[in-house]
């Protein structure tokens, strides 16, 4: 399989930062749903959310071909660069952030957690104690990750409190992660579904990240699952993160790309980064590839391409 590109992040052209790598492994402008990301230090190596799914149904029509084919290719990096990991963390039980048929990705791991039993709804505490159960005894050594921080080596892993998915609890709660090592910090959200709430982005602003990855807002939904007041707030929260943090970098992605007007709906957004000389782009693009948004295409895929035979063998596929 050919490596994922990878990224090497410098500040105004000076020497790389202490943070060594970041690998976005599977995101929704690569055509998947997932926002697994490898981040490697001077002294760790570290898999957020290892998991990757694709929607069962959008606009009536089951995944395409050539989705099957993008599933199977970013979940074998996702394998690859678990193998290599000291660290995993898994955000939430969504299954689109882990997958508890493949136990084996945890075996001598050191493996921190969401909560399995408190601050989740009754889906994700199903979920959790199957996962716990399918890794029992692999790990290395496995810890609740809740409002906690870890000392590895010289590296720095902070987790905010359990923080909703979305905007209230009907999807259950997530951690978000800051990784720091040498001053520098890198942020991954999960799914906040915007930053609107203000313990989601309180945690931002309390790290202040030099890198930071959010799934954006829910707008491929926007007026009747997820509001224009939410897209709004969101909004308004990311221009104060760019606004009040060193932030040099911003990638949006996951949700916000499951839509094809994104750019349009997080227009606030480009214009602060643009006056701060903050960067915004999707993991494709901070990938150095091309924005594949296949789910959102799936009506032209299939109007294209039909029943195209393509590579890749087809999973179960589960609800979010």
């Amino acid at each position: 399989m050919e490596e994922q590109p990878l990224y090497e992040p410098t500040k105004n052209g000076e020497n790389p930062i202490m943070i060594q790598r970041i690998v976005p492994l599977a995101f929704d402008s690569f055509g998947v749903r997932s926002m697994a990301t490898f981040i490697e230090t001077d002294d760790l190596k570290v898999l957020i959310d290892p998991g990757v799914a694709l929607a069962p149904v959008r606009y009536g029509l089951e995944p395409h071909p050539l989705e099957w084919q993008r599933l199977g290719e970013t979940w074998e990096a996702i394998k690859q660069y678990a193998e290599n990991a000291d660290v995993l963390i898994v955000t939430h039980y969504h299954y689109d952030h882990h997958d508890p048929d493949s136990p084996e990705l945890y075996k001598n791991k050191t493996v921190l957690i969401k909560h399995p039993t408190q601050n989740i709804n009754r889906s994700q505490q199903e979920r959790a104690t199957l996962f716990l159960e399918a890794i029992k005894e692999m790990p290395k050594k496995l810890e609740i990750a809740d409002e906690r921080n870890f000392q590895l080596g010289k590296t720095f892993i902070h987790f905010s409190k359990a923080v909703c998915h979305g905007t209230n609890p009907r999807l259950g709660y997530v951690t978000e992660v800051s990784i720091e090592n040498d001053g520098e910090k890198f942020l991954h959200t999960s799914d906040v579904e915007g930053p609107s709430l203000e313990n989601q982005v309180g945690f931002i602003l309390k790290e202040k990240p030099d890198i930071l990855f959010v799934d954006g807002p829910m707008t491929y939904m926007l007026g009747y699952r997820y509001s224009f007041k939410s897209l709004e707030i969101s909004n308004n929260n990311l221009v104060k993160v760019i606004k009040k943090t060193h932030l040099y970098t911003l990638v949006l992605d996951h949700h916000l790309l499951r839509d094809l007007n994104y750019r349009a709906r997080i227009k606030p957004i480009y214009e602060a980064a643009e006056k701060r000389e903050v960067k915004i782009v999707t993991a494709a693009e901070f990938s150095g590839r091309k924005i594949e948004m296949l789910e959102a295409l799936r009506r032209e895929l299939y109007a294209k391409y039909g029943e195209t035979k393509v590579k890749g063998k087809r999973r179960i596929i589960r609800e979010e």
